[in-house]
């Protein structure tokens, strides 16, 4: 049972109170391990009592195995979907591939979900102790050294990625827990009144949730994404459903059963293994009243379409990022840059794709501190990998492709890498970029190739100079995403000219500034489209999965002395 208002199950704080000092302190050092420190772990960790799948056993002889999850029951589907390892190309998973014909337990789940949802802040609100409740006691479960590998591990196999990046996802996933436990739920529902025109006459706004709702998100990050957005949802009173790419939901079935394990509702949430049009149909036929989709722009389009406008977008981003007048700490920048274009092999929504250099930056060989950077990116410790949605052949016809434009030359990179067993299905190329003067993108055709997203390691590098800023602003003006940018500059008046002369939804400015790698305390998402949708914050909570409802109270008294008149 749960306490009356605090996070914790009646006998179980004593026992968190104990634990908390040696947790926190294997977790420190769990966060700062090195890949080799990693594998030495990996012979020592021992595999949640709650999970199905051993991150480091999944292989053809000993596939993994996944399941749907609808109404609280775990499903398996008439077929199956094999998964191969992006490193290898040999079976790794097995995973339900649910046809339409197998929907309907799903579309009926979404469609009786009531319009008031499964609490609001006049139904149900208990329910707003026991997810504050959960999340506190998933956090501390996720403090866990063991938990924490699992995770960063299960990611690493999933969606090759350096040690440091797939350890922030479980990171950053643990600390949004903690945001939100205890009393932190209740406070998203927050109500507020404004006096009447007589006594007995008030009116309050409330948040209320849409009721049967869905997420769809894509391989990049298989834990942070979809749960961080799947719980918001729950926060706010809605059902959801929710489908991952089906290369990686593995992780999002694990997380869901931790959730099970320390007191989710598995009724709360489904979980579907399915192919693209078949959530498709799942949605318009279950009459969704809400879905978050994060990825590409095309289907994002027709979501909207097909919904009725019934959606929020984290679309595909084109991320732009501008060296300012003034260049300092060449060192950290040229680190950052490196990071925003390349960490994760680019496949990002947040990827620096073009970056505008100044002509004092480039007078200090910033470019070829770049290549230095890059060409330090491996895959022995995965730094560089498996490009998941860009074949090795497509991306270096775009390699090609950029480097027709008048005035472009390669920067660096532009070759295949060697000496690895990655399937052709997949992409693995060198860190890339090529570089191309300003006045070429002023022809249409070329500015369509120049901002073309490549989901890779690869980066468009526009040089510029003293004079041309208005031309940098109507450039990033004329892209069509506008998601996360970076202005590198400590020039006040700079600073101001460019952030109020663009709109992009998380933007980074000063001296430090990136576009990648967003913390859990801050929005992050697009902006300049009432459809934009965004992650994190109370702010994005509310905007995505709740709306505004106004109920006024008007109890009297009547005066005696009333008399009323038809108008």
């Amino acid at each position: 049972k749960f306490g009356p208002s605090c996070a914790y199950p009646v006998g179980r704080t004593r026992h968190l109170e104990a634990s908390l000092a040696m947790q926190a302190s294997a977790m420190r050092a769990l966060r700062g391990t090195s890949q080799a420190w990693a594998s030495q772990l990996r012979s020592k960790h021992t595999v949640p009592s709650w999970a199905t799948v051993d991150p480091d056993a999944m292989c053809a002889a000993s596939p993994a195995t996944g399941r749907n999850l609808v109404g609280g029951q775990w499903m398996d589907a008439a077929k199956t979907m094999d998964i191969i390892d992006p490193m290898n190309g040999e079976l790794m998973i097995k995973v339900p591939d649910t046809q339409e014909s197998e929907i309907g337990p799903f579309v009926e789940r979404m469609r009786n979900c009531p319009r008031s949802g499964l609490h609001n802040p006049l139904k149900n609100p208990e329910r707003y102790n026991m997810l504050g409740a959960v999340c506190a006691l998933a956090a501390e479960e996720m403090r866990k050294p063991d938990v924490q590998y699992f995770y960063a591990r299960l990611i690493q196999r999933l969606t090759p990625k350096s040690w440091a990046q797939a350890n922030g996802e479980p990171t950053i996933t643990r600390k949004f827990l903690e945001n939100y436990s205890c009393d932190q739920v209740r406070y998203l529902a927050k109500s507020f009144s404004v006096s009447g025109d007589h006594t007995g006459q008030s009116s309050s706004g409330v948040r209320m949730p849409f009721g049967g709702c869905g997420v769809v998100t894509p391989f990049n990050f298989p834990l942070e994404i979809p749960s961080l957005q799947t719980m918001s949802g729950i926060f706010m009173g809605n059902q959801m459903t929710t489908k991952v790419d089906e290369k990686v939901q593995l992780c999002m079935e694990q997380f869901l059963r931790m959730m099970h394990h320390v007191g989710l509702p598995a009724t709360d949430v489904d979980l579907i293994y399915c192919r693209g049009p078949v959530m498709n149909k799942l949605l318009v036929d279950g009459n969704a009243r809400m879905t978050l989709f994060t990825g590409s722009q095309h289907i994002a389009e027709k979501l909207t379409l097909d919904l009725k406008g019934k959606v929020k977008l984290e679309d595909a981003g084109f991320d732009w990022k501008i060296l300012g007048p003034d260049p300092d700490d060449m060192d950290f920048v040229v680190w950052q840059a490196d990071q925003d274009a390349y960490a994760f092999s680019g496949q990002k929504c947040s990827a620096q794709s073009m970056l505008f250099v100044h002509e004092n930056w480039d007078k200090q060989g910033v470019v070829e501190k770049l290549a230095e950077a890059a060409s330090k990116r491996n895959l022995q410790d995965l730094t560089i990998g498996p490009v998941l949605t860009w074949p090795t052949e497509r991306f270096m016809k775009h390699v090609e492709a950029c480097l027709k434009i008048p005035g472009a030359s390669l920067a660096f990179g532009g070759k295949p890498l060697t000496g690895h067993s990655i399937p052709e299905v997949y992409g693995a190329v060198e860190p890339t970029a090529v570089r191309i003067p300003i006045e070429s993108l002023k022809d249409p055709a070329v500015f369509k190739v120049a901002t073309t997203e490549l989901f890779g390691p690869f980066q468009v590098i526009v040089d510029w100079k003293e004079g041309q800023l208005p031309m940098v602003l109507e450039l990033l003006n004329n892209m069509e995403n506008h998601l996360t940018a970076g202005v590198v500059s400590n020039d006040i008046r700079f600073l101001q000219h460019v952030l109020g002369g663009t709109i992009s939804g998380t933007t980074y400015a000063g001296m430090r500034a990136k576009t990648t790698a967003a913390p859990q305390q801050h929005w992050f998402g697009p902006s300049g489209d009432p459809r934009a949708g965004g992650i994190h914050t109370p702010e994005a909570i509310k905007l995505c999965w709740s709306g505004h409802r106004e109920i006024i109270y008007d109890f009297g008294p009547v005066a005696a002395d009333w008399a009323g008149a038809q108008s």
